[in-house]
């Protein structure tokens, strides 16, 4: 007998709220994470309605709309005029929280419903389908130790080792871009975010809970690594001067997207970035793959009862959703790039169109994940 119904492979958001959505169920899981420790970096910040409907089936709902700030809209600027304003209505508001606290709310969740779900410091190095029974291989503190479980899903990140052992495909997606961002006080935050589509690039301007903001820079060159470069190029495309705490340096990363050419192999299913790797640029990933997590937890126990892997309808409705997002995604990145002033003036036309009265509520639905 498997020592799980379901054996989770990583414990970021996306497979905490999987393992809370299938322990609330009654399903005994096992979360196993390579790392010991918390990762107390902001990194994902928006909740979109999608993800916050999964995130209320999950009991986590009230507590987060606690801490969370509730974003009510906003502005997207070019050489100081406002080009389109957009507000969202009461379903479509995105909740505005760190994802350190995001995952701290999980897993004290995860606890709460099943007591020692969560293996920190366990490295899964290999998996084996054996005849209905997936046999799990990992490295805990030098040693090697054995797991079982009837199903396994992957939620181990875009590098996932599981997704490559399996032998999925990885496909590279349009859209990809580099940029560099800080997370500084701010005592005027308010609600509303503003997007500064500017000819040497984007500036997005993120409220954040406890009168704080994110400041993201796009940096094609690479060279914002640094905060006096930071700060001038915050400067010099959007006139306003930022004053960061002394020693903080800006976090640079790269966006990219990839899809896996299929998230289900027997008994073993990707979900969150091992299957879709979506660009934070418009802030979509952590809810797209909690969708899928509810897709993923309503297969596990279709197959659980008939005892036969199932995962069709997961699949085709992971697939169709991240292809959405994905296209979405490279569209903001397309929009945000610098660009030489004839390519402003067309760029700022179709920006001023989607924030018209004829336009405004469909590109609010697009921005808060309408159809996905």
């Amino acid at each position: 007998m498997p020592d799980h119904d379901v054996a989770i492979i990583g414990a970021g958001p996306v497979g905490l709220l999987l393992a809370c959505l299938l322990a609330q169920a009654g399903i005994d899981v096992g979360v196993y994470e390579r790392r010991r420790g918390t990762d107390d970096r902001s990194r994902a910040i928006g909740i979109h309605p999608p993800g916050r409907a999964v995130l209320e089936s999950a009991g986590l709902g009230l507590q987060a709309r606690r801490e969370a700030l509730e974003l009510d809209g906003g502005e997207v600027i070019c050489d100081g005029r406002i080009l389109a304003s957009l507000s969202f209505n009461a379903q479509q508001r995105v909740l505005i929280l760190p994802q350190h606290r995001t995952h701290a709310l999980l897993v004290e969740r995860l606890e709460q419903l099943h007591s020692g779900a969560l293996h920190r410091g366990h490295d899964v190095v290999g998996i084996l389908d054996d005849a209905g029974v997936v046999r799990l291989s990992m490295d805990v503190d030098a040693e090697r130790r054995e797991a079982s479980a009837s199903f396994v899903v992957a939620a181990d990140g875009a590098r996932s080792g599981i997704r490559q052992q399996q032998g999925i495909g990885w496909r590279a997606r349009p859209g990809r871009g580099s940029y560099a961002m800080v997370d500084i006080p701010d005592t005027l935050t308010g609600s509303r975010v503003q997007l500064y589509c500017e000819p040497a690039g984007l500036v997005e301007s993120f409220p954040l809970p406890g009168d704080r903001r994110r400041w993201v820079a796009a940096d094609p060159r690479r060279t914002l690594g640094d905060a006096a470069s930071f700060v001038e190029a915050i400067r010099e495309r959007t006139g306003i001067l930022l004053r960061l705490p002394a020693r903080l340096q800006p976090t640079a990363f790269q966006a990219r997207q990839h899809r896996a050419e299929r998230v289900a192999a027997g008994r073993v299913v990707l979900v969150g970035d091992a299957a879709h790797e979506t660009s934070p640029i418009g802030g979509q990933g952590m809810s797209l793959g909690w969708i899928a997590a509810h897709h993923v937890a309503a297969a596990i126990e279709r197959s659980l009862r008939t005892g036969q892997p199932d995962f069709r309808e997961y699949e085709h409705s992971a697939q169709r959703a991240a292809v959405r997002a994905q296209r979405r995604s490279a569209f903001y990145m397309v929009m945000g790039r610098p660009s030489p002033r004839l390519g402003v003036g067309i760029r700022n036309t179709v920006i001023r169109a989607l924030g018209t009265p004829l336009l405004r509520s469909r590109a609010a639905g697009m921005i808060t994940m309408r159809g996905l």
